[in-house]
């Protein structure tokens, strides 16, 4: 099992940061270009929530469907892939309040190749690389965020 982890801290409220991710937004604002997301089914964020859609890879579809559970207003939650282009894929999403106006959010994934040709092509697009870059990118749209948040709430 390959186990991916990324820590950052944003400044905003704990609050913020939940709202922000409960948002079905969420996945759109977060998921980079060139990818782009197309969605099938996309129930609010609760417990055994379903998201169902499709990244689309340039001209390459990757059709998902991910399972909510383990949800907390304030501290994260799990997302699951119950149908997709892994064997395994296990995310959290944690957020833990630092101080009043600072959120450190972790993001956890386990996740398992499949074998064979499927296997080459997940393990490309899903390498720990890419996952880096792709967190890397939400790491900055989530401080952006935040900080045009931050602005609004200044009286």
């Amino acid at each position: 099992m390959n186990r991916f982890t990324h820590r950052f801290l944003v400044r905003a409220p704990i609050e913020d940061i939940a709202e922000f991710h409960r948002s079905t937004l969420a996945l759109r604002r977060l998921t980079p270009p060139p990818i782009w997301v197309q969605f099938h089914r996309l129930e609010p964020l609760a417990e055994n929530s379903i998201a169902e859609f499709t990244l689309w890879f340039g001209p390459f579809p990757v059709r998902w469907r991910a399972l909510h559970t383990e949800v907390d207003p304030l501290r994260g939650f799990t997302d699951t892939q119950v149908m997709g282009p892994l064997r395994f894929w296990k995310h959290r999403h944690s957020f833990e309040a630092v101080d009043a106006e600072t959120t450190q959010i972790t993001e956890t994934i386990e996740y398992e190749y499949p074998s064979g040709l499927k296997g080459l092509l997940a393990r490309l697009l899903y390498s720990s690389l890419a996952l880096g870059v792709l967190f890397l990118y939400r790491q900055w749209v989530t401080r952006k965020w935040a900080g045009r948040t931050s602005r609004q709430r200044q009286p």
